[in-house]
């Protein structure tokens, strides 16, 4: 019998190498695709977030010019980009990065002469990623509720407290605010003031974080009720606890 009260973790461990592999699959792809285009190929770029910048000749980031205000700069200074011209593969990696990231040259790095398709917290965040969705493969348990699944990661031993006293949430909120504060703090200081983050700056923030997104993703996929039977009370959680039906409780 596992800690969490079932037969096997089988589940568990497929979410996560899902997670950490897929993450891995793009992180790889980040390096790889600029390093093998034609050197120079890939241009200065300057896009935004959230948004398809250089899909096309017309598309926002070519049209952009030094009148655009604060978002971008002049793209005819650096040449045109359109990822939409090139092999299936670089041009979902480019795409993929052009709809996540704002491709901020000087916040990116550069392979064989290649902007990369994201900047460098991105690249730290999505290392974090797989290492979450890995260390929870290994690591990670069902405990019915997403909460307690994602505080399965941590020792039993180390949460008797947090379960004796009933502070689950507080927890992860504890665990959440460590990991992702330094980030928001790195970034919005970028945002709201003169001060420019170093890479190393990015990638020490950006990792933590996605390793949060990581464990949290496997940990919301992982939380299967179901497997217990619906039966709460026989999920086993740290310190003798045990979930109860509200009905029971009354």
């Amino acid at each position: 019998m596992q800690k969490n009260g079932l037969d096997n973790r089988s589940r568990e461990k497929k979410v996560g190498l899902w997670i950490g592999g897929i993450s891995t699959f793009l992180l790889i792809s980040f390096f790889l695709v600029p390093f093998y285009l034609p050197e120079g190929s890939v241009p200065k770029l300057s896009g935004r977030a959230n948004a398809f910048d250089y899909h096309s000749e017309d598309g926002w980031g070519n049209l952009q010019t030094s009148g655009n205000g604060n978002v971008g700069h002049n793209q005819s200074e650096y040449g045109e980009f359109v990822w939409s011209d090139l092999d299936p593969y670089a041009a979902f990696i480019y795409g993929f990065g052009d709809l996540n990231c704002h491709t901020k040259a000087e916040r990116s790095w550069e392979i064989n002469g290649n902007q990369m398709p994201v900047c460098v917290r991105d690249v730290g965040i999505f290392l974090g990623i797989a290492i979450g969705g890995f260390l929870f493969s290994r690591k990670g348990f069902n405990r019915w509720t997403i909460r307690d699944t994602f505080l399965s990661l941590l020792p039993d031993k180390s949460l008797e407290s947090v379960y004796k006293r009933d502070k689950r949430m507080f927890a992860m909120l504890v665990i959440a605010g460590i990991a992702a504060i330094p980030m928001a703090i790195d970034g919005f200081t970028q945002m709201l003031t003169s001060y420019e983050s170093t890479a190393t700056m990015r990638m020490i923030t950006g990792t933590p974080f996605g390793v949060l997104v990581g464990v949290f993703m496997a940990a919301s996929f992982s939380a299967r009720p179901a497997l217990f039977g619906l039966n709460p009370s026989s999920v086993i959680l740290p310190s003798g606890s045990r979930f109860s039906m509200k009905s029971e409780e009354e």
